[in-house]
């Protein structure tokens, strides 16, 4: 994989080749196109603070980071000490946990779906996707992102954090993992 990676021009420098297997994500989509995952995170989750900090440079050098929570939560706020000011850090925190402050605030945006956004807002989510995105603002990030399946999405970005729906395209769903 690696070597048709690099045929194509892909930079691999920052690939890192372990004894653990790759990450495998199970998938079972149900009639009506519903889907339900289950991960082993395989070497994903063997990924360390130190070996960001080994690739300092490569993240540091980056515009954009995007990052999930399939490697370890610890590696992730690494990941967000080593970005350089003015880059942006997109995190999708799935599977979703609890985020620590420094990696809210390095948020923008903030990408969920109704179950990651309950998850961290625990009590306080509210019922409504407006909700949501208020109170994931007023946990530091500067932007969010909620995905709301056949609904659309919803942004909302900024002090005020006034959302922002963007419809969805109509169609027949046969299988929503992406």
């Amino acid at each position: 994989l690696l070597d048709a990676q690099r045929a194509a021009g892909v930079d691999t420098v920052g690939v890192l080749v372990g004894g653990a297997p790759t990450g495998v994500a199970l998938i079972t989509v149900d009639p009506s196109g519903d889907n339900s995952i289950v991960v082993s995170p395989g070497a994903n989750g063997r990924l360390t603070p130190e070996d960001i900090r080994a690739a300092g440079g490569l993240v540091s050098a980056a515009r954009v980071v995007s990052s999930q929570l399939e490697i370890p939560l610890e590696t992730v706020a690494e990941v967000v000490r080593a970005l350089r000011p003015g880059s942006r850090f997109v995190l999708n925190p799935s599977p979703p946990a609890p985020l620590p402050d420094e990696v809210l605030a390095a948020c923008d945006p903030l990408v969920v779906n109704e179950h990651e956004a309950r998850v961290i807002l625990g009590d306080d989510a509210g019922d409504s996707p407006e909700e949501w995105a208020r109170g994931l603002l007023a946990l530091g990030p500067r932007s969010v992102v909620i995905t709301l399946g056949a609904e659309g999405a919803l942004t909302a970005a900024g002090p005020d954090g006034s959302p922002v729906r963007v419809p969805s395209p109509k169609v027949d769903a046969v299988d929503t993992t992406g």
